[in-house]
């Protein structure tokens, strides 16, 4: 019970309308992280992935703040390329959009006129948004916001405290991996599913999208592969098997860590790049095969480092 007035939130849902398993778990993270701060609010969701339809502009109308976690939901082309799925109607919304751990959809230059409008109308002022890299961050800035902070991923917050301590630092016997089809390099994914060959038991590949399957299947046909299913992915992760992961999927990798497991995450675009320079997360470059056969070979200790801090503000101010 409050003595206060009742706010309404509405969340953009990035788990609607996707194709991408890797989706659940952003907004798993999501959820979970927010679950406390708006213990005493009402909380409706929208889809992000699709434009958004007259009912669910009136829910976002009627709402307090709207609050946009997780995925490549920015981009400096927002009426031509853009995950997020925005109008110019949208803008009429007013200034109550909240980002919680955003980033921006590929290496791109500026914003052009139209997106910076839409931003500008749409994002608020007086709240903190918070952004998954100092990429993402630097081009918020640019557009004139001066209360942007870098916290990286939901996911990241979900990881254990104890992480870096209780993450193995030699190779398991087995590992599992995953490849993005929609990023996808044949030769060096067949590199790299060669690698792990030499260097594992047994390679198991998580189906993170279903096209992922038939693309696995035509590199390696023998390949152990895990139902594109989130619990089927935890199952394998929180099994008692010897297990290590080494995949070009970001959250793959970052599931994998929040479930202590010794990990390698192949940076294939600025997603991994970028958190892994700001965060220290266990990345390597996708065409460094001798880097990462001596990552995979040599004990190592994670060093992950998080922004508590400006997490913390975050969260803080709701």
């Amino acid at each position: 019970m409050t003595a206060g007035r009742f706010r309404t939130i509405t969340l953009l849902d990035t788990s609607v309308s996707s194709t991408n398993v890797g989706d659940e778990i952003i907004m798993e993270a999501v959820r979970n992280q927010l679950r406390p701060v708006l213990a005493n609010d009402y909380v409706n969701r929208v889809a992000s992935h699709e434009t958004m339809s007259a009912k669910s502009r009136s829910m976002i109308a009627k709402s307090d703040y709207v609050i946009a976690g997780g995925s490549n939901l920015l981009s400096s082309h927002a009426g031509v390329r853009s995950v997020w799925k925005l109008s110019p109607l949208d803008a009429g919304l007013g200034p109550k959009f909240v980002m919680m751990g955003v980033g921006w959809y590929h290496d791109q230059g500026a914003p052009d006129p139209y997106t910076a409008w839409l931003f500008r109308s749409m994002f608020s002022r007086d709240r903190l948004h918070s952004v998954r890299d100092s990429y993402s961050k630097k081009k918020l800035e640019d557009l004139g916001f001066t209360n942007v902070l870098n916290t990286g991923c939901p996911t990241l917050w979900e990881l254990p405290d104890d992480v870096n301590e209780r993450t193995p630092r030699r190779k398991a016997k087995n590992v599992v991996t995953t490849l993005n089809t929609y990023m996808k390099d044949r030769d060096a994914d067949a590199a790299l599913l060669r690698l792990l060959q030499d260097e594992y038991e047994q390679v198991f590949a998580w189906v993170q999208s279903y096209a992922d399957q038939d693309y696995l299947r035509s590199l390696f046909p023998a390949v152990k592969l895990i139902a594109p299913n989130l619990p089927a992915y935890d199952g394998l992760l929180t099994s008692d098997l010897d297990l290590d992961y080494v995949g070009n999927r970001l959250h793959a990798g970052i599931r994998a860590l929040q479930k202590r497991r010794r990990t390698i995450i192949i940076e294939i675009d600025n997603r991994a790049r970028e958190m892994g320079r700001d965060f220290h997360l266990p990345t390597v470059a996708r065409d460094d095969f001798a880097a990462l056969q001596s990552m995979i070979a040599t004990p190592r200790p994670m060093q992950i480092a998080l922004p508590t801090e400006d997490i913390a503000r975050w969260r803080g101010q709701w």
